[in-house]
């Protein structure tokens, strides 16, 4: 997990990824939008995974986001590295929480996560799009977030 973390680093400044598209679509490029939507959901459902106890899927929607965040960097040369690479203190600190299964460090480095989000967002003069660490209203959502063997049936 901290290898991928760190790369995102070394992606945005050599534009390389893993991310690699399959033959019939290296020719489209996700608008923008469409990759931060992306990262946007990720987000919730890390938060909520992680608030859950369920440390499998954090660890995934952990990666889901970072290679999110790879991919704007890869795509949108135009985004600052410097606004990649502040982004790795961050994840790295939620990979840790994650790891130690600490909810407490887990919820303090997903404010620092969407600190790190907004204050991009702001560097690129697109303030008006801000994000908050989600409540704990659970969305509206099919998908169940705690662990199958804590899930309550309904």
């Amino acid at each position: 997990m901290a290898f991928a973390i760190s790369a995102l680093a070394g992606t945005a400044a050599t534009g390389q990824s893993d991310f690699q598209p399959s033959p019939s679509v290296r020719q489209y490029a996700p608008r923008l939008a469409e990759i931060m939507s992306a990262a946007q959901l990720q987000h919730l459902k890390l938060w909520f995974a992680g608030k859950s106890k369920n440390w499998e899927l954090a660890a995934y929607e952990l990666r889901q986001l970072t290679d999110s965040l790879a991919q704007a960097a890869v795509f949108y040369p135009g985004i600052p590295v410097s606004n990649v690479t502040t982004m790795e203190k961050p994840l790295l600190a939620i990979a840790d929480a994650i790891e130690m299964r600490d909810v407490r460090k887990f919820a303090a480095s997903m404010r620092g996560l969407t600190d790190g989000c907004n204050a991009c967002h702001t560097s690129l003069e697109r303030s008006f799009i801000a994000i908050g660490v989600p409540t704990d209203q659970q969305p509206t959502a099919n998908q169940i977030f705690a662990p199958m063997g804590k899930a309550q049936k309904k």
